[in-house]
Order: structure tokens, then C-alpha cells, then sequence
């Protein structure tokens, strides 16, 4: 479904990724550790043409993303939930949704996921007049997760969703995920330091140590992986 070819980032003369290759299949979880400063969010931020790479190439579905504005990227069928959530603190919930839905032109299939998120968080029902910055840091990262769903992706990036959340509300957040990769058939490409937690859920993982990928695998492989269990598991 994705697949990043030799990819080249920079942020100015600072070199970011460093050919990076990896590959989603539809239908997966896949995620993407790595320590700060690594490269993860850069990679999302690359597949979304926010930084768009200098060489290489990114295809969705067999189609070159190269050139192609954020924007369309989302109506191709890619949407994100960004590192640190990023909601807009002074517009309701609902006022949120409706931004993720921007794009969309389809009412009877907006309601419908309004509905669906709403089922999938019902905390967000019971605040779907508050404004979005009266929302517990958890909360938040539902309405983070549901605006990037209005968009109706094929391809659901999710980056660092357990920052700075609560043990319990990290679970019910992991949970969520495979409730919408199993239900939806949604193809999920998640960025997350927390290894153990995310490697549980995924299929398959890649590792990135200084913008390059370092070794990749199975979870179950990554899990069981002895420089992983050091550097990222605390074992």
C-alpha cells in the first residue's frame, strides 16, 4: 500500500533521513521506533509532503506522492494525528471533527463517522459542545485520533498517540487502535517510544537510529531481539 523508496530528508543543510526504505502492506499495523531526534516524526512528516523529501520517493497504492500538496495528499486517502496531538484548543469538539472532514463532500458518510467515532470514544460525545482545549491531555489524543478518522483514511498515521498519557489511558488508546485496523481493515503506520506497547500490537516494526532504519522484523522478532530489549524494552 506504502512504500518509502531511498528516501532523502533535510531541514535546511541538516540531514534528517537517510535512504530510507521500508515497505506497508494493506491491512497492517506496522510501527516505527526509535529514540528522540531519530528521525520517526520526520518520516510521517515526509509521507504527508509537509517536509517533502529532497530525493528518493514515497508511492501510495502504486502512485508517486513526489509534488503532491498535504491537502491531496489527505483526499488520496492518507491522513495523520500529529505528534502532540495539535487540536484547535478554541473550537469545539464537533468544530474539530468537522475540520477533519474538510475535504469531504459525502454528508451521509460524515454523519456516519461522527457516528462511529463517537461509538469508539463516547467521552467525546459527552464533550461535543466544550471547546477542545477544556479536554484532559487524554481525551485530546481521542480527538486527535477521531479528527484524522473524518477524513475517512485508507492510511492512518499516528504519532507518539501515548505521549504524556496515564498507564490505563494508554491501553484503552493501544485497544482503540486494533478496534479500528480490525474493524475498518484501516492500514496504520504508528511512530511510538513506547516499543513494548507498540510492538505488541503491530505486525511488523521497523527500528531508526540517527534518520536511518537499523533493523527491521516481525514484532515477535523485535520483541524477542536483544539489542531491542536493551535499548528500547529497559530489559
Amino acid at each position: 500500500m506504502l512504500e518509502l523508496v531511498g528516501i532523502n530528508t533535510f531541514y535546511g543543510a541538516i540531514q534528517a533521513l537517510r535512504d530510507v526504505s521500508m515497505k506497508v502492506d494493506r491491512g497492517e499495523i506496522i510501527t516505527l521506533i526509535g529514540a528522540n531526534g531519530a528521525g520517526k516524526t520526520t518520516t510521517l512528516m515526509s509521507i504527508c509532503g509537509v517536509v517533502p523529501p529532497r530525493s528518493g520517493d514515497i508511492l501510495f497504492e502504486g502512485e508517486s506522492l513526489k509534488g503532491v500538496s498535504p491537502d491531496k495528499i489527505v483526499s488520496r486517502g492518507v491522513s495523520q494525528a500529529p505528534e502532540g496531538r495539535l487540536i484547535f484548543p478554541d473550537l469545539t469538539v464537533m468544530e474539530n471533527l468537522d475540520m477533519g472532514a474538510y475535504l469531504r463532500r459525502d454528508k451521509q458518510g460524515v454523519q456516519e463517522d461522527f457516528d462511529y467515532v463517537f461509538e469508539l470514544f463516547p467521552i467525546l460525545h459527552q464533550r461535543r459542545r466544550q471547546p477542545g482545549g477544556t479536554l484532559s491531555g487524554g481525551e485530546q489524543q481521542m480527538l486527535a485520533i477521531s479528527r484524522a478518522l473524518m477524513a475517512r483514511p485508507r492510511l492512518l498515521l499516528l504519532d507518539e498517540p501515548s505521549l504524556g498519557l496515564a498507564p490505563l489511558i494508554i491501553r484503552q488508546i493501544f485497544s482503540i487502535i486494533e478496534k479500528i485496523n480490525k474493524e475498518n481493515t484501516t492500514t496504520i503506520f504508528l511512530v511510538e517510544q513506547n516499543a513494548n506497547q507498540a510492538l505488541k500490537i503491530a505486525h511488523r516494526g521497523y527500528v531508526m537510529e540517527n534518520g536511518s532504519i537499523s533493523l527491521s522484523g516481525s514484532s515477535s522478532e523485535l520483541l524477542a531481539n536483544e539489542d531491542v530489549k536493551k535499548a528500547y524494552l529497559g530489559m
